[in-house]
């Protein structure tokens, strides 16, 4: 449903405090973020930019929970590593089939496992493309960790923003 002009006005001016409460505490959150995660790691550093989007402007919703976005996570880190094992030149695989491989796989384990969170996709993605890393692991799984702890307590003075 199209809200109008008005209705989006009225709307900010009634909880202009959460629209910039809840935006602050997505940057300050995603600087902590950004801190911990190097500048190749540009693919999983965009889905966690997802993910703080997700919690911060929907904290309600299902795939904001901690189960959903670590969970999630884990998938896309499983899925991704899995991939990057495939020896995909030895086979003659072009390499894009073994990189959506793992975002359909981390999809699957999601589903399956009821963990879904569409941004840890991008992970699986970016796990696939740069190759398991412990690095990339430790620092993926902690700033996830530290998105939903930051969620569960603020969570309520977080509203739904859309």
């Amino acid at each position: 449903m199209k809200r109008s002009f008005k209705q989006i006005g009225d709307e900010l001016r009634l909880y202009w405090s959460n629209y910039v409460f809840q935006s602050l505490l997505a940057t300050a959150s995603m600087f902590i973020v950004l801190l911990l995660l190097s500048t190749h790691e540009v693919v999983i550093a965009a889905s966690i930019g997802a993910t703080s989007f997700i919690i911060f402007a929907m904290p309600k919703s299902i795939t904001a929970n901690a189960k959903n976005v670590i969970g999630g996570y884990v998938a896309g880190i499983f899925s991704g590593s899995l991939c990057a094992l495939i020896p995909h030149e030895m086979l003659m695989l072009p390499s894009i089939a073994v990189y959506s491989l793992s975002v359909g796989l981390a999809m699957f384990i999601m589903v399956v496992t009821d963990t879904e969170h569409p941004p840890a996709g991008a992970t699986a993605l970016g796990v696939s493309i740069h190759g398991f890393n412990i690095g990339v692991v430790i620092t993926t799984l902690g700033s996830v960790i530290i998105l939903s702890l930051i969620h569960h307590y603020f969570k309520r003075y977080l509203r739904d923003l859309v």
